[in-house]
Parts: C-alpha cells; sequence; structure tokens
C-alpha cells in the first residue's frame, strides 16, 4: 500500500501516519505533505492507493485538490474537517468517505487517529485497479454513453436539455416500457438542442445526435471507433430488464475504450455498475449521480462502491460535467 497524508499540521501527519503503520501490520509506503500543490506533484511520481486529505488546506484547498486527484488517478480518497458543511462538497467532489476532525487536542487522541487509520487501510486494500487517465486532446471523445432507471425520465430531461453542439453521439438506455420509450424520445427532441430519436438498429451513430434505447431491445455498439453502428435486439433479462446498461457498457469498452464517457444516474438495482467498471479499466470518463439528488441511489451506489465511478456529481451539475469531460476542459 502507498498511503499520502496532506495535513498543514505536522503533528497530526506524524501521529496519523504512525496509526497507519500499526493499523497495516505489513510494510506500508507513507508519504506526509502539508502543501496540496507538493502533494500533486508527489502524486505523479507515485500515485498513492489511498489518500487522506484535508479539505481546509491554504493555497489550493483540499476541495480542488481531491477534483484534481480524481480527473488523473484512481486512489481512494477520505477527506477530513472539523466543518461538518464540507461534508457535500467533499463527496461531491469525488472524496470516498468524509469523517469530521476534531478540534485542538482532540484530534491527536489515539481513538479517532485509530479509526481515521483503519478506514484508509481498508480503503486502499480494497482500490480497484483501473487504467490511468492519460492527457487528452480536443476531440478525443467519440461517444458518450449513459444508463438510468427509477427516476431516470426526469433526471434525463435536465442532464439532456443541457447538452449543445458540439457533442459526439449520446447513447441513453433508460429502464421504460417499449410503449413509451418512442414517446420519451420525442418528447426530449422537443425540450433539447440537440435532437433526439429512438436507436434504431443498424444506423451509424451521428454526432450531436441523443439515441434512446428501445424499451424492449438490449443497445450496444459495433464497427468501429470511427465508424460507430448501433445494435438494438431483444435479448434475455439481466437484472430484470429488456434494455440493459451493461449491454451498453460493456459494448463501449470493448469498442471505443478510452475515448468514451460513461454516466450511471438514479436507478433502483445494479444494472449498468459492473460493466461501467470495466469501460473505466479500459481508460474511459466516468460520472455518478451522487446521492442526494438521485430517486433512488441505488444504480449510482453500487457502480461508486465497486469502483467503476471516477466522480460522483450532482444532477444539477451533470451536464456541464459532462460537457468538460469531452471538450478537456
Amino acid at each position: 500500500m502507498k498511503i499520502l497524508i496532506v495535513d498543514e499540521s505536522m503533528l497530526f501527519r506524524s501521529m496519523c501516519s504512525r496509526e497507519i503503520r500499526n493499523e497495516a501490520n505489513t510494510d506500508c509506503d507513507i508519504d506526509k505533505v502539508g502543501d496540496a500543490h507538493e502533494a500533486l506533484r508527489r502524486i505523479a511520481d507515485n500515485e498513492p492507493t489511498g489518500i487522506l486529505v484535508n479539505t481546509r488546506l491554504t493555497g489550493m484547498s483540499g476541495f480542488d485538490f481531491i477534483r484534481e486527484v480524481k480527473r488523473k488517478y484512481s486512489s481512494k480518497i477520505i477527506a477530513i474537517s472539523t466543518m461538518e458543511e464540507d461534508r457535500g462538497m467533499a463527496m461531491s467532489v469525488g472524496a470516498n468517505e468524509f469523517i469530521i476532525k476534531p478540534i485542538g487536542v482532540a484530534a491527536s487522541k489515539t481513538e479517532f487517529l485509530q479509526m481515521v487509520a483503519k478506514r484508509v487501510v481498508e480503503l486502499s486494500k480494497g482500490v480497484q485497479v483501473v487504467a490511468k487517465v492519460s492527457p487528452r486532446e480536443g476531440g478525443w471523445c467519440k461517444l458518450v454513453a449513459i444508463g438510468s432507471s427509477t427516476g431516470g425520465t426526469e433526471a434525463l430531461s435536465e442532464v439532456l436539455s443541457h447538452l449543445q453542439a458540439p457533442m459526439p453521439p449520446v447513447l441513453v438506455v433508460q429502464h421504460i416500457s417499449p410503449t413509451f420509450s418512442k414517446l420519451f424520445a420525442e418528447r426530449l427532441n422537443n425540450e433539447c438542442p440537440l435532437p433526439v430519436k429512438e436507436a434504431e438498429n443498424g444506423e451509424v451513430a451521428k454526432e450531436n445526435t441523443i439515441y434512446i434505447a428501445p424499451g424492449d431491445k438490449h443497445m450496444s455498439v459495433t464497427g468501429s471507433i470511427n465508424s460507430i453502428t448501433i445494435s438494438c435486439k431483444a435479448g434475455e433479462r439481466i437484472h430484470g430488464v429488456t434494455t440493459s446498461a451493461d449491454v451498453l457498457f460493456e459494448s463501449v469498452a470493448k469498442l471505443i475504450g478510452n475515448r468514451a464517457v460513461g454516466v450511471i444516474l438514479t436507478g433502483m438495482g445494479v444494472d449498468g455498475a459492473a460493466k461501467l467498471l470495466e469501460m473505466r479499466k479500459a481508460g474511459a470518463r466516468t460520472l455518478g449521480q451522487d446521492e442526494a439528488s438521485c430517486v433512488v441511489y441505488g444504480m449510482p451506489k453500487a457502480a461508486f462502491n465497486m469502483g467503476a465511478v471516477e466522480r460522483q456529481v450532482s444532477l444539477q451539475n451533470m451536464a456541464r460535467e459532462i460537457t468538460a469531460l469531452v471538450h478537456n476542459i
């Protein structure tokens, strides 16, 4: 394990390091630094499996530090702060956990330090091995794939209505009956700047177009990265549904690899979670809707817990984050 502690208190860094070594009960490479900019330089040379960072840093804030780490690396992050109001922001920018840090002498209490050390070690041991994100050039993204279920029709309306050209093809799996999938596509077509249609088997995916999977067919991609063909075929139920995000995400991981963006929105169950992880392992950028803005925090939670989600984002900010990734902003 490689652990990085980022906190301005030298005493806290030292005491926490000691407890982590005790908890790990094995050789553990621990680095300690008080400055976020210096921490980023060290991460570039030696990516840690786990990071403990105080959100209240001078210079670069802990929030900006977490956001930057999550853009490029797969390290698990525990954010700490004396301020409870930092919890929401820390989780929204990508922290895996948030722990309140007692004020003053209480921060050096053995029980607190042992608890922090235990969580750092547990998270570090459970890190999924994923591809490191390479620097991106403009136009790198060839496709955006989105999966959603319960609460997804309104969530998709919010997200898709804020996507604008230029945009690669956007393929959407929403758990919905075949009776309503075409009507849903027509509704979105009236709401969105980009044209929206129900996907058809064999059509070539076009830029600046959004495709909704038919409610009774599994949607996937075939062809080549520069000529993406949409496949819509009937098949057995997966996770209880006849149009599965798993099918779409798996095909995108294989065909598009590190030139795709995967998004998982509100929904019950686990559909899409495991195959979103395959996308991330292939080098794709991945986003998950955060708990606070979900109608049902099921699919996004499952994906986040297994390491498939690079960063959790509120529904209100999702379109902006997708756009930022697509255009490498």
